[in-house]
């Protein structure tokens, strides 16, 4: 089937068609929700986070000029959101919160689905004892798949930096997984 760009999405949401707006929506919905989680560790802070970047993106849609890539747009708007997220709360995750399972997971062996769920949650741990600026980098890198000159543009840093963080972060969780599952 034919799938619509984003830039001419970007262009027909602009002249007013909500279809194209929706679009954009349900194409970026998952990984945007995907990376809000992801830094904040909280599903109800990560759906509030997922509504407020979305709710900005339409407001300053106007303002995108197409130096880049929407996608790379969206991203640097969700990841100064989670930055004003951490500013006004603390990151923080009950020890009696538990990740509830998906379709997918109840019908699966039960061995697996425990292996999967638990390093789904020691990666998540490892994740949050990263400064912020490592943990963007990770997320941006490995789940959004990004290249290392993308994310320099979206955080307005030099690919070294964003190499340099990246090597670091991945150091500190290597020893913490390490740690975890020896």
């Amino acid at each position: 089937m034919f799938e619509r760009s984003d830039d001419v999405l970007v262009k027909q949401a602009l002249k007013g068609k909500k279809s194209a707006w929706l679009e954009l929506l349900k194409r970026y919905e998952k990984p945007v929700y995907n990376y809000a989680l992801r830094m904040v560790s909280n599903p109800d802070d990560a759906l509030d986070l997922l509504q407020d970047i979305f709710i900005a993106v339409f407001r300053n849609l106007a303002s995108f000029r197409g130096d880049s890539k929407f996608k790379s747009w969206l991203f640097r708007i969700a990841h100064y959101r989670c930055i004003e997220h951490y500013r006004r709360k603390k990151p923080h995750q009950s020890l009696d919160d538990e990740p509830e399972l998906t379709a997918n997971e109840a019908h699966s062996c039960p061995e697996q689905s425990v292996k999967q769920s638990q390093q789904s949650e020691a990666l998540t741990s490892a994740m949050q004892i990263l400064p912020v600026n490592q943990r963007t980098v990770v997320e941006l890198k490995f789940f959004q798949h990004f290249t290392f000159d993308e994310i320099a543009g979206q955080l307005g840093i030099s690919s070294n930096t964003v190499k340099s963080r990246l090597y670091s972060a991945l150091d500190k969780l290597k020893g913490v997984l390490e740690v975890d599952y020896v």
